[in-house]
């Protein structure tokens, strides 16, 4: 068995979670991706291959508990062991004016970033209560505090995914667990790479630093939090957004 601990980080294919998935790799963990195909697993395979990282990339459908279920065996059998640290990153977002989100705009929105939140979490807990050590990091985002026009579906997710965080960390703070979001704000993915000048014009307006954040900005947070430097933070959300939103 390595000494070494075991990452998993969901949706760790492109952006904050490659960042993520990288930077962990600089800590001497082996880190486990997901991706949501079989040509997104590939290109990580190739990304840990060309970098000698230690880890492994996995398919996984995050909205399917028999996807999950098989997740972890598959882990289990890779290592014989189980993940330490889970960060749930994965995500999909079905932006429409709530007059005009149709169900299915609503439902995959919650689907994927609220129950897939419970049905992992709930699975790779159960080893981290056993081992009596072991951290969740979710990431979130900065509209589910401030809300967001168009964005009904996906602020309710995130805002929910805190109150999860909140709870579960009280649930299981005495068997060593922390439990903590990282709320990003404008980061420089292939998301924002979308928007033209105009429209970033008018977002660095509202950011006092006067710039978007990279993904390496969160994953030095979520880093942090996963550290035993960390270890007596729980319950909490780290703001990571150039002070586009203060609490």
């Amino acid at each position: 068995m390595s000494e070494k601990k075991i990452v998993l980080i969901t949706g760790a294919t492109r952006g904050i979670g490659l960042a993520i998935l990288k930077e962990m790799s600089n800590h001497n963990y082996i880190v486990l991706g997901t991706g949501t195909n079989e040509n997104s697993v590939n290109i990580l395979k190739n990304e840990l291959k060309v970098n000698k990282i230690e880890g492994k990339a996995y398919l996984l459908d995050i909205k399917n508990q028999e996807s999950i279920n098989n997740l972890l065996e598959n882990i289990k059998k890779d290592y014989t062991n189980t993940p330490d640290i889970l960060v749930n990153n994965a995500g999909v977002t079905n932006d429409n004016l709530l007059i005009r989100m149709d169900d299915d705009q609503w439902l995959d929105t919650i689907e994927t970033n609220i129950n897939s939140l419970y049905k992992i979490s709930k699975l790779f807990i159960k080893p981290m209560i056993k081992k009596r050590n072991g951290r969740i990091i979710c990431i979130s985002s900065v509209v589910a505090n401030t809300g967001n026009a168009g964005q009904t579906n996906y602020v309710t997710s995130k805002a929910g995914m805190i109150g999860f965080c909140k709870s579960l960390a009280k649930e299981v703070a005495t068997r060593g667990i922390t439990v903590n979001c990282v709320s990003p704000g404008f980061i420089e993915t292939d998301m924002t790479e979308k928007l033209n000048d105009s429209q970033k014009e008018q977002i660095f307006k509202n950011i006092p630093t006067n710039k978007m954040g990279s993904p390496e900005d969160i994953a030095y947070a979520v880093s942090f939090l996963a550290s035993e430097k960390a270890s007596y933070i729980t319950g909490e959300t780290i703001h990571v957004n150039g002070g586009l939103f203060m609490p």
